[in-house]
């Protein structure tokens, strides 16, 4: 018997942990199906490339996009402790101001940004910035790039030339214009959600953390969740929650699990299978991600980090990182950034780009034949495209059909052109010029609409940022209220990237961790002492 059980040991999951734990009359389980984040290529920065297509993933096969010609995509999630945090690039992005707003007039209330900016401050340890918009002393560390290349820095006063303003901070409240991400980094190591909340809150007897344990199925009595059932080492364990089940399996998992469970649409449930223990027509609907290009360069020589895939260069980058805690190693390769106009009529920037001083670093890019590389990834931060999560069978065990729809809406695949275009140009300017051979994807540069609209169609993919499939909201196809309990169960909450209305605009992580510390809160009754 436990007062909580905490299902997913990703970003939200290993927050909202460590928070509950932290009164020490509270017993708490944390579920992860993954394993440990033993693995050193997770705590070195520039080795995220390892993470991100290793074995630390769960792996989905999309169903058939049908706005892309019937491509069956691959499409990855965390598995591991630490979960996203612990295989992305590190990007710290909180999204607008106008993100949250939009949560609010979607029946969010109480999401709006003043509600949610004290708990993006309580999580952050700046090393950089404080003040109205940053906090400092929280678990998790914020850090500007040890290491930023010198391409990085030249593709920043590309874009500069072009007209494009430098923006020191993307997380002011203000987005527009090219800078450097922040990273979550601390000490020129990646600081997950695990190193941040999960390794201070190791030995409080009062939390038992299980990897490799796959949770079956949320247990209903009379109208109320009491437990769950999970596979670990081969047997299957009931354990149960005197006060609170909340699931934080992420935008698939978690709408997935509660299907299984018998929670979502009935009439899908019954064909499915599976018996139904409460109707909520809304589960796996309005599923949303970002959409990525990659535009790939090759290079006129070694400028890139690509030269380090040499031994030589791998042990010189070693030697510094051993000596100095700095240098190529800390890179989160992801380092240049720019939100900027994919649509004159919108007053916000709705494209995002990183720039990757190298090629072939994530799935989905391609390196380039003279193994010297540049890669500029462009996604649209406001996609109006909603997609769903459905169950192929009522095994648990069995994937669930997983279809983000993207590209349905056409106003979409005009942005990501519009995005295309700059992204082109800005490879084109003095800064750059010097460094840049050839464009190798697309291999020229397209000079109308329709070939760059024809391009993202061919060639577009995942962001990995699945957001909105079990919603908060207050009308009939929300999932949870603003409390984030699931409509119509007791003691049942679902709180991680599946309860945003809309997809923010930015990567995923601190978002998701800010509803991490607020569901704590929420459920510690200490709602006050957050904003204080």
């Amino acid at each position: 018997m436990y007062d909580y059980i905490v299902v997913g040991g990703g970003s939200a999951g290993c927050t909202i942990s460590s928070r509950l734990s932290e009164d020490s009359d509270s017993k708490v389980l944390l579920l992860e199906q993954g394993d440990s984040d033993w693995n050193p290529y997770i705590h070195m920065p520039v080795t995220y490339y390892k993470t991100s297509k290793g074995n630390m993933l769960t792996r989905y096969k999309l169903d058939p996009q049908v706005h892309q010609g019937g491509l069956e995509p691959e499409f990855v999630q965390g598995r591991v402790l630490g979960g996203g945090s612990s295989v992305n690039a590190m990007v710290y992005m909180r999204g607008c101001p106008q993100d949250y707003e939009n949560w609010v007039q979607d029946g969010a209330e109480g999401w709006g940004y003043k509600d949610v900016l004290p708990y993006f401050k309580k999580a952050e340890d700046n090393e950089r910035f404080s003040g109205d918009v940053h906090g400092v002393g929280g678990p998790l560390g914020v850090s500007d790039q040890r290491h930023t290349h010198y391409l990085t820095k030249a593709w920043a006063r590309a874009a500069q030339e072009m007209g494009i303003n430098f923006n020191p901070d993307f997380n002011s409240g203000s987005q527009a214009g090219v800078g450097f991400y922040q990273v979550t980094m601390r000490n020129g190591l990646r600081c997950s959600a695990a190193t941040a909340y999960l390794k201070p809150a190791r030995n409080r007897k009062n939390l038992t953390i299980h990897t490799r344990s796959k949770t079956l199925k949320i247990i209903v009595e009379n109208g109320r969740a009491v437990g769950v059932q999970y596979l670990r080492k081969g047997q299957i364990i009931t354990a149960r929650a005197e006060r609170e089940v909340v699931v934080c399996s992420g935008a698939i998992g978690s709408p997935h699990l509660l299907m299984v469970s018998g929670i979502g649409p009935a009439n899908h449930l019954k064909q499915a299978g599976v018996q139904v223990v409460h109707d909520l027509p809304g589960v796996g609907q309005n599923l949303q991600d970002h959409f990525d290009m990659f535009l790939i360069y090759e290079l006129s020589g070694a400028h890139s980090y690509d030269k380090y895939k040499k031994l030589r260069w791998q042990a010189l980058a070693g030697l510094q990182y051993a000596l100095f805690r700095n240098g190529p190693v800390t890179s989160n390769i992801c380092e240049g950034g720019l939100l900027w106009y994919g649509d004159d009529k919108d007053p916000l920037p709705s494209l995002q780009y990183h720039f990757l001083p190298g090629a072939g670093v994530e799935e989905g890019s391609e390196s380039v034949p003279s193994g010297n590389g540049c890669t500029t990834n462009v996604y649209q931060s406001r996609p109006r495209s909603r997609g769903w999560v459905t169950l192929k069978s009522s095994d648990p065990m069995v994937f669930p059909s997983v279809n983000p729809n993207y590209l349905a809406e056409e106003y979409d695949v005009e942005c990501l052109a519009e995005g295309v275009r700059i992204g082109q140009e800005i490879l084109r300017q003095r800064s750059m010029e010097k460094y840049v051979s050839r464009p190798y994807r697309p291999g020229e540069v397209l000079k109308t609409k329709a070939e760059r609209m024809q391009f993202v169609r061919e060639t577009g993919q995942g962001a990995l940022h699945p957001s909105g499939a079990c919603r908060m909201g207050n009308d009939d196809m929300a999932v949870v209220d603003t409390q984030l309990r699931v409509r119509g169960i007791d003691g049942l909450r679902v709180a991680d990237s599946s309860i945003m209305p809309r997809v923010v605009s930015g990567n995923l992580n601190a978002p998701t961790i800010m509803i991490g510390e607020r569901t704590a809160d929420i459920m510690r009754g200490n709602r006050r002492s957050a904003v204080q």
